[in-house]
């Protein structure tokens, strides 16, 4: 079961990536997120109280205040890299990071990782040299995006590290907690932001609620589902597992928007 949850956070979390990045690219990644962060929050909640049950400790709590914090920061950071590069080469080179940390961060624990596994971190590493070279007139990604992007996977890995300590008693009330707690650091940022910079929140054209809204909902299913999966097995596989997803969003990008995709990416 664990990996089954593993590839479902894994499509939820690829396609909640390339409608949010979509979104971001037209009203810009704040604005975004103060959307599908509630939007996801609301859905999560339901879960925990209705669907998967758990219990609602003090360690939960302080666990999923981290979470937040942490996870907060490594979507912003992916949403603005999305906005600004393409998503085929900015998702992988997320997703790559956000899963070599949580497998550091379980060898540090004791976990054993295979011959294979160890072979896999190495060729991961590799294919962040290989993804994020753009040739030839396409080139579209500048080398802020690719910057942020790395910044953005290790943050994600460390929220997805801190994700794998919940108690294993805890249901998804670790994802819960957290995704509200990064819906309140996001509202106060983007506040900071346009008290700042004088701008208004009314954008040019029409909001896209419907991709932000989705987007959080995706994002925060795939968070709970993932919470689940490292509670029934070891972090360091679920979490190279769940690194998958750029696998979804460069498919859409591809076929809906056209992004070119080379051999070496492939």
């Amino acid at each position: 079961m664990a990996v089954l949850f593993a590839l479902i956070s894994s499509l939820s979390w690829g396609t909640a990536d390339f409608l949010g990045g979509l979104a971001s690219r037209r009203v810009g990644s704040l604005r975004v997120l103060s959307v599908s962060y509630p939007a996801g929050g609301i859905l999560i909640t339901i879960l925990a109280l209705l669907v998967v049950p758990g219990v609602l400790s003090s360690e939960s709590v302080w666990v999923g205040v981290t979470s937040g914090a942490v996870g907060a920061l490594g979507m912003g950071l992916l949403y603005a890299a999305l906005a600004q590069g393409q998503m085929g080469i900015v998702s992988p080179i997320t997703a790559v990071l956000s899963g070599a940390v949580p497998v550091l961060v379980g060898v540090i624990r004791g976990e054993s990782l295979s011959p294979i596994a160890i072979a896999g971190i190495l060729a991961a590493g590799l294919a962040v040299i290989l993804v994020s070279r753009e040739t030839g007139p396409h080139k579209k990604t500048p080398p802020r995006a690719i910057a942020i992007a790395l910044a953005s996977g290790l943050a994600i890995g460390a929220y997805l590290s801190v994700l794998g300590s919940a108690p294993d008693d805890s249901g998804i009330w670790v994802a819960t907690i957290g995704r509200w707690f990064s819906s309140i650091l996001v509202l106060i940022a983007l506040i900071i932001w346009l008290v700042r910079t004088g701008a208004g929140w009314a954008v040019a054209g029409s909001f896209p609620w419907g991709l932000a809204v989705a987007a959080g909902g995706l994002d925060a299913l795939a968070n709970a589902v993932f919470q689940l999966a490292a509670q029934r097995g070891l972090l360091a596989i679920v979490a190279v597992i769940g690194s998958l997803y750029p696998a979804a969003t460069l498919l859409l990008a591809r076929f809906l928007l056209h992004e070119r995709i080379s051999r070496v990416q492939l």
